[in-house]
């Protein structure tokens, strides 16, 4: 089976419990595999199945609170 993975970047997080919140949001996505996010650099990394909509991404990071970094 492939994967395919999106590297995103997400504004505001300032400490683990944002983490936590982005993390648990996008990985509700459906076909979401796994997801990393790294709050030193803001980094979020999304793992599918399939690729994963960028405005699907969006709307999970804006719903835990946070913004996309328009890449």
């Amino acid at each position: 089976m492939s994967t395919s993975t999106s590297t995103y970047t997400v504004a505001g997080m300032t400490c683990g419990h944002c983490v936590s919140s982005v993390a648990e949001e996008v990985s509700e996505i459906p076909g979401v595999m796994d997801v990393e996010v790294d709050l030193g650099t803001g980094r979020l990394t999304v793992t599918g199945a399939n690729p994963v909509d960028e405005n699907t991404v969006r709307g999970a990071v804006e719903e835990a609170g946070y913004q996309l970094v328009a890449a």
